[in-house]
């Protein structure tokens, strides 16, 4: 990440002087909107209250907008002291002005943190230098909000060394969402600094001896962040973007964003789309979508509760980017779908793991806390290479018979090695026994069971605990420490960050792997988004190139 003691944004000077010239290009208050961003990652790092903040603000966005729908500090404190949080609550705590507005009438109140996530390349805008409004319109049901702290939050755990660079993960989420070409709401990315190279340059991929790393290049995966505390939530005036208090996704009512682009600055990862033209898919011909135009006609709902309009892509004149698939979370596509995403389970490598971080048992809290077993789990249960997976407990029975010595028993079972059965072997040994849980994406768990009774079918027939088969394994004395080491053999033992911790937006994305530098840049990747029919920028697709993509701008 690039900081810049001129700079309030941590992109960069010349980052923020992008943003500020599409500011420019807008009917709203540029310097507001700048001042505000600013302010607003004051609050999350705790240099200012929340309370300050609205008070600061808070004459000069009634004058701009005409409304302020910001709750003020009052509001959060007089909601958390009922424990009642209902809009109508809210909005008696609210420090307003009386007068009436569209806003006002529909009663969106917005109370939590906003979302953000990473790209500095490519990823901020769409088009000519025009601003449109979106159309007033909504639905009158009030979102309920709370204080309390949720017991479900989306999130996940990205392995950038497992992923290959392939792209599918962004096509996934173009076609989900209907997107246009060139609005990348999933951004993988292969970059380069001072310390780490491209292919040839490092020698990081060869370390391991059959665990496939994904690309040779350093990758970085950039979905939004879903920040339990951001900026680009407090700095809109309508509220439109808010996040859901059951379960902490950051989403944007499309019928209520007014299309002022203040979140698009105050984002510090650089992740928010403005939709300049009509989209590409026109609503009547989205496979699956509540036609807006005539909301009896539903084939399949892409409306939160049928409320308000938070998924699929943006109408024009108004903001975007990446939701976790808020209709898959709320069981409209099925409840086998709940607990994941299209960029999830898409992915080949199975580098994404989506879940309830709030859970311990859930595959993106499994993967953050015990990466090494994580991995080696995911690799054996999900390789692109059938003979580098492990066999079932099934398998094994049918292949091996009593008397069969280690060696006999390998070469019995198709595709087993001594390398995947010390993994499998390793991987029980570091099991701390924990069972799945009731809720959704719990795999890593269930496939470490599978794998466990796995290696008990196999020691029916042969004992694993003999000396002679842990020297074969590379076991060692067949310790926990022993069976970690030979782990962090097989999948290396990866360092795990969020990014931009130090701005304190608390979001909910991990990584596993190597964290970019600050002079960080992006360089071409093992796939050309051209050859997946997708589009680097969306700038290419439009006649009048805007802000985003700028070569040589830091991660």
């Amino acid at each position: 990440m690039s900081t810049d003691d001129e700079s309030f944004h941590p992109l960069g000077e010349e980052w923020e002087d992008e943003l500020e010239t599409m500011l420019d290009d807008t009917e709203y208050d540029s310097d507001l909107g700048m001042e505000m961003a600013q302010d607003a990652m004051r609050v999350t790092k705790g240099e200012l209250s929340e309370a300050e903040f609205h008070e600061k603000h808070h004459e000069d966005v009634m004058e701009e907008f005409g409304e302020d729908e910001r709750p003020t500090k009052a509001a959060y404190e007089a909601a958390q002291e009922e424990a009642k949080g209902t809009a109508s609550k809210m909005l008696d705590a609210f420090d307003g002005d009386g007068d009436e507005t569209r806003r006002e009438t529909m009663k969106k109140m917005g109370v939590g943190a906003a979302a953000v996530g990473l790209g500095a390349w490519g990823t901020v805008d769409d088009g000519p230098e025009e601003n449109l409004a979106a159309e007033e319109g909504g639905h009158s049901e009030p979102r309920q909000e709370t204080t309390e702290e949720r017991d479900t939050q989306w999130g996940m755990t990205i392995d950038l060394e497992r992923c290959d660079g392939c792209l599918t993960c962004m096509t996934a989420c173009t076609q989900e969402n209907d997107l246009d070409q060139g609005v990348n709401w999933m951004y993988v990315m292969a970059w380069e600094d001072e310390l780490h190279g491209g292919p040839g340059e490092d020698d990081n991929t060869d370390v391991y001896s059959d665990f496939n790393m994904g690309s040779e290049f350093n990758m970085l995966v950039r979905p939004c962040q879903h920040c339990t505390d951001a900026p680009c939530e407090k700095v809109c005036p309508t509220t439109a973007r808010h996040t859901r208090d059951k379960d902490g996704l950051v989403l944007t009512d499309y019928d209520v964003c007014i299309g002022c682009r203040y979140c698009q600055v105050a984002c510090p990862y650089g992740v928010n789309y403005f939709q300049w033209d009509e989209p590409s898919v026109a609503y009547e011909d989205i496979d699956g979508n509540e036609n807006p135009e005539n909301p009896d006609q539903i084939t399949h709902a892409k409306y939160e509760h049928g409320e308000r309009w938070v998924d699929s892509r943006a109408p024009r004149g108004t903001m975007s980017k990446c939701t976790m698939c808020p209709s898959m979370q709320d069981g409209k596509q099925g409840e086998d779908k709940v607990g994941t995403s299209a960029c999830e389970t898409a992915c080949p490598p199975g580098a994404i793991q989506f879940g309830n971080v709030e859970d311990e048992k859930s595959d993106p809290s499994q993967h953050r806390e015990h990466p090494v077993k994580s991995r080696a789990i995911i690799h054996l249960t999900n390789s692109v290479d059938s003979t580098k997976t492990a066999p079932s407990a099934d398998q094994i029975d049918s292949a091996l018979s009593d008397g069969d010595d280690l060696e006999t028993a390998i070469e019995n079972i198709d595709g087993l090695t001594e390398d995947i059965l010390a993994i499998m072997k390793a991987i029980e040994i570091v099991s701390e026994g924990t069972e799945p849980g009731d809720e959704e994406n719990n795999t890593i768990l269930e496939n470490e069971q599978n794998i466990i009774a796995a290696v008990e079918a196999f020691e029916q027939y042969v004992d694993l605990e003999s000396e002679e088969a842990r020297d074969d394994l590379q076991l060692g004395e067949g310790s926990e420490r022993d069976a970690q080491f030979r782990l962090e053999q097989y999948t290396g033992n990866p360092s795990s960050f969020q990014l931009l911790e130090d701005v304190g937006t608390n979001p909910n994305v991990t990584y596993l792997g190597q964290e970019p530098g600050p002079e960080a840049h992006q360089v071409e990747g093992p796939t050309k988004y051209e050859d997946v029919d997708l589009l680097d920028k969306r700038q290419e697709a439009l006649d009048n190139e805007t802000v985003g993509g700028i070569d040589g701008v830091s991660l």
